[in-house]
């Protein structure tokens, strides 16, 4: 899989035992062992195996100030940045791994 999808081992075992850990994937140890999801990839999303390596990657400071936003005081982009999220984050919940392989 590292070969083919261009990336480290090292980098390949940790996104793996995320993937584990979060219960998307199955190892089996041994010389014949591997990988295998634990759902059909028609029952994962995309979100729930981006969540599962990076973890709630939501935006919680202002795009403009820096700082935490402030429900009272929010910036003028505020209203834009949060329903831009909020798009991407439905898309990416709504679209499987099977949907993704599909584009491919």
């Amino acid at each position: 899989m590292a070969a083919d999808q261009q990336i480290p081992v090292r980098f390949l075992r940790q996104v793996m035992g995320d993937l584990v850990r979060a219960g998307l994937a199955d190892a089996t140890l041994g010389r014949t062992g591997g990988y295998r999801l634990a759902r059909l990839p028609t029952q994962i999303s995309l979100l729930e195996v981006i969540e599962a390596v990076e973890g709630d990657r939501r935006r919680r400071a202002c795009v403009l100030r820096g700082g935490p936003c402030v429900l009272d005081r929010v910036c003028a982009l505020h209203a834009v940045f949060a329903a831009a999220q909020d798009d991407a984050l439905r898309r990416l919940r709504t679209t499987t791994i099977a949907e993704a392989i599909a584009q491919s």
